[in-house]
């Protein structure tokens, strides 16, 4: 501990919240009514990376749009703004930013709890080839044969890609596939030569998905375990259709720090006595 002091000057808890996220947003809301769970008043800055130029943002939040310059950057905000804890509810796949979080909360003592979304489970009848990074979900689309007959004369898979378009640059290299991406906004870097895009938001629901797959004739599908009901549609439609899915793994949380999977713990952990 830094034996600084916190708090605002008005008197009220101050909770960094690192967002971008449905959970965070509900989190935010949760914490900006009236008394949620019995807590005591809590002034709340609200954090986006900025990689999205409209994105949904929390009522009755102060916010913070762009990066803290690393760890140590963000450990110089903690102290400045008087923060007396922080939830990091980011995207399960932003290993950095948790990284330099759990970093910064070690260097200031300030408690730091992680909200990450219960991750996606293989259930019957789903084709999973797992893979740890997304590297290895390139290196296993360069080589990737698929089984039986296929709706299409391509001798090359047809990808349906939902990885993001900030990773679509990874995929730049590989020739051979064609590849259908979805994002919310246009990709900006280097991307595959055979690439559609599409632009859409979720919520998505297993009828259009499933549509979606057969109108382009997707061979298989990539995606980061994400977890949450927004996207998991597409894997109900890939599982209905007897489509592979190469599924990326999430990066592990850095060691020793506390987390729960779900808004209703967090509000609990936030609630009084303050983690110390």
């Amino acid at each position: 501990m830094t034996g600084r002091p916190r708090g605002s000057v008005t008197g009220a808890r101050r909770l960094l919240l690192l967002g971008g996220t449905g959970e965070a947003r509900r989190l935010a809301t949760r914490l900006g009514s009236p008394d949620p769970a019995g807590t005591e008043r809590i002034e709340i800055v609200y954090s986006l990376a900025g990689r999205v130029r409209e994105p949904a943002l929390p009522p009755s939040c102060q916010i913070r749009i762009g990066g803290f310059g690393g760890a140590a950057g963000l450990a110089d905000y903690l102290r400045a703004e008087r923060i007396d804890a922080v939830v990091d509810a980011t995207h399960p796949f932003a290993a950095t930013m948790t990284t330099h979080a759990a970093q910064a909360a070690r260097a200031t003592g300030v408690p730091l709890l992680v909200l990450r979304r219960s991750s996606w489970r293989e259930q019957p009848g789903d084709d999973w080839r797992r893979v740890p990074s997304l590297a290895g979900a390139v290196a296993l689309l360069d080589r990737f044969v698929l089984p039986g007959p296929r709706p299409h004369s391509d001798p090359a898979p047809r990808v349906f890609l939902t990885t993001g378009r900030t990773d679509l640059a990874l995929f730049a290299g590989l020739h051979r596939p064609w590849f259908l991406a979805r994002s919310v906004e246009p990709p900006t870097g280097p991307v595959p030569p055979r690439l559609t895009v599409i632009l859409d938001r979720g919520p998505f629901d297993v009828a259009g998905e499933t549509a979606l797959l057969r109108r382009h004739r997707v061979d298989v599908l990539v995606t980061k375990n994400s977890g949450g009901t927004m996207t998991a549609a597409k894997l109900a439609a890939a599982r209905d259709l007897g489509l592979p899915v190469v599924m990326v793994d999430r990066p592990p949380l850095p060691p020793g720090v506390a987390a729960v999977d779900d808004v209703d713990a967090a509000v609990a952990w936030v609630a009084p006595p303050w983690p110390r």
